[in-house]
């Protein structure tokens, strides 16, 4: 069962009243666009003829532009350098309704290129700094987002591993977010190891959720969700735990308890690219607004279904969104 096009838009109807800050690694998504019919001369590659570029915003600031793509007013913080490609990103992120409180310095903005070639991406080129170089200064990041904080109903961290969530960033930006009595819900790289307890939502993916709870299941054993549940809420106490499982859907958690796992609402699947981000927004959205753990999942599940059937990183509308739940099967 779906979430109802009444319950969706009733949803998206107080969605509209909420500020999110957002706070993590990020990036710009860069597309180039092309077709290859002949191999080169100098070496067994394709040529590629190149058609067009595009440009959007990726990592954290994609969960910033689908935060505010449904409704809400959001806030990014990260690193955006002073190159050019930091100017593009400043300019998305306006575009689309989003401020930005960013630290900046000697690095480059973290920049993503991909080679889209009939529709399927041929490969990814990444341009970045070393992780050290994004790292914020807790206690400055902590003044720059203290009045942030305050007047957002969610605090969301976004980590890609690439270096400005530490455990002083998120301990401290915590510790004020809590003392303000806002939501605060983490996406998690394991990569990127952080000491953290009694957030309110986490949202690894899979292989995530395996390394986080330091779980080796048995070569095709099946998803041990009871354990890995159980053992990330021993480490981490987080109030509820959504592990995204790509084509298997979601399987949602509560105080270390398995409720249930609702399937895939895609109908379509060209590219899952930021689908995650996605489902983090939608889920953070509807929780901040009042719904309830498996009617959340059900509302960002049903987002993430709409862009995963667009090319490139994307995001939903509200229109979308409700077309999209109102043709549900």
């Amino acid at each position: 069962m779906s979430i109802s096009p009444s319950k969706a838009k009733a949803l998206l109807k107080r969605i509209a009243g909420l500020r999110i800050l957002v706070i993590g690694d990020v990036m710009l998504d860069h597309y180039i666009w092309g077709d290859a019919t002949r191999i080169s001369p100098e070496a067994p590659v394709p040529v590629i003829d190149i058609a067009r570029d595009t440009w959007t915003a990726g990592g954290a600031a994609n969960v910033a532009i689908n935060v505010a793509g449904l409704g809400a007013r959001c806030t990014v913080f990260g690193f955006i350098g002073g190159d050019d490609s930091g100017l593009r990103l400043r300019d998305i992120l306006r575009g689309k309704g989003v401020e930005t409180i960013g630290t900046s310095g000697g690095a480059m903005t973290i920049v993503k290129t991909r080679v889209m070639v009939q529709h399927q991406q041929l490969c990814r080129l990444d341009r970045e700094s070393p992780a050290s170089e994004y790292a914020a200064d807790p206690a400055e990041a902590a003044r720059l987002l203290a009045e942030a904080i305050r007047d957002s109903d969610a605090v969301v961290f976004s980590d890609y591993a690439k270096g400005l969530l530490t455990n002083g960033l998120v301990s401290g930006v915590t510790a004020l977010a809590r003392r303000e009595k806002k939501f605060v819900a983490l996406d998690p790289k394991p990569k990127n190891p952080l000491s953290f307890k009694g957030l309110d939502l986490m949202t690894p993916n899979k292989r995530e959720a395996l390394q986080l709870a330091g779980i080796e299941p048995g070569q095709g054993a099946p998803f041990p969700a009871d354990r890995v549940c159980s053992r990330l809420q021993e480490k981490y106490a987080t109030r509820n735990v959504v592990v995204t499982l790509g084509e298997d859907g979601m399987l949602l958690s509560s105080q270390g308890r398995v409720l249930k796992t609702i399937p895939t609402a895609a109908r379509e699947i060209y590219d899952v690219s930021g689908a995650g981000d996605t489902a983090l927004a939608g889920l953070v959205l509807a929780l901040t607004s009042g719904a309830g753990l498996e009617e959340a999942a059900h509302f960002a599940n049903a987002a993430a279904g709409v862009v995963v059937g667009k090319l490139g990183t994307a995001t939903v509308t509200p229109g979308e969104l409700l077309d999209y739940v109102q043709h549900a099967p």
